[in-house]
């Protein structure tokens, strides 16, 4: 029965699977040499995908592209930690306490439906356009997705949870280990992990906007350059990047869904 349950836990696919997860990067991988050959757009708008690899290649043996890589990488780390852990802790407490939600509520509610980006030249003026900047707009951007589910999956729990946590005079710290956390990882981590994509494409809007490095601010000297094989090496690879970063959360949320479940 074990060896049952640790082999599914492993999802199985079978190779018309893994072929067909091809098939679209393929087409559009065709579609683009198509559009180049033909002509139909100039080249300084349209380059070709030989021409983005091997701007790729130039920037990786420089060492260019992996020094904005990481400068990227760190601030979506610290950033995404800070902003993450907060909306955690703030969703914890407003959806498990009527009074923070009464004190809190409005406020929030308001402030979750300003987009990010909005908030990019307050922050420019207060913080410039250093590290600190960058991290806090990771941060802003990351903590009201994990807030949100926080809220939903804490005010989801059963009552007849609750009520077990009343009878047993469980302590707030008690209450959060025994019965807020297991009852609510699966939610939780789905709401990190759209956290982390809305995280990644915030700060790569921040460094196109005012960065002094990072993919971003890579991808913005190439456009000024009029390198669009430079600006293509960003595209790609941050949609590479936030692709991984989703199929690792996804992996994740597999993982405790089915430990939940057992």
């Amino acid at each position: 029965m074990m060896a049952t349950k640790k082999l599914q836990a492993f999802p199985t696919f079978s190779v018309r699977d893994v072929l067909l997860r091809f098939v679209s990067p393929l087409l559009l991988l065709a579609m683009w040499i198509a559009l180049y050959q033909s002509q139909a757009l100039p080249s300084q708008i349209l380059v070709s995908p030989l021409q983005v690899f091997e701007a790729g290649r130039d920037l990786y043996q420089s060492g260019e592209l992996w020094t904005h890589l990481q400068y990227s990488l760190n601030r979506l780390l610290f950033g995404f930690a800070f902003g993450g852990f907060a909306g955690l802790v703030f969703g914890t407490l407003m959806g498990g306490s009527k009074l923070v939600e009464n004190l809190c509520g409005p406020t929030y509610n308001t402030f979750r439906q300003i987009p990010t980006i909005a908030f990019i030249p307050i922050l420019i003026l207060i913080f410039g356009i250093g590290e600190t900047f960058k991290v806090v707009v990771v941060a802003q951007a990351a903590f009201f997705p994990v807030a949100v589910a926080t809220i939903d999956a804490v005010k989801g729990i059963p009552r007849s949870y609750h009520d077990v946590a009343r009878a047993y005079r469980l302590s707030y710290v008690q209450w959060v280990k025994r019965i807020v956390i297991p009852a609510t990882v699966p939610p939780v981590v789905t709401g990190f992990r759209i956290s982390l994509q809305r995280s990644w494409v915030v700060l790569i809007a921040a460094e196109l906007m005012a960065a002094e490095s990072g993919i971003g601010q890579m991808m913005e000297m190439g456009r000024q350059m009029l390198r669009i094989d430079i600006v293509m090496v960003g595209v790609v690879l941050t949609g590479f990047i936030g692709f991984m970063l989703d199929w690792g959360f996804r992996r994740l949320e597999s993982r405790l869904i089915q430990w939940k479940s057992n």
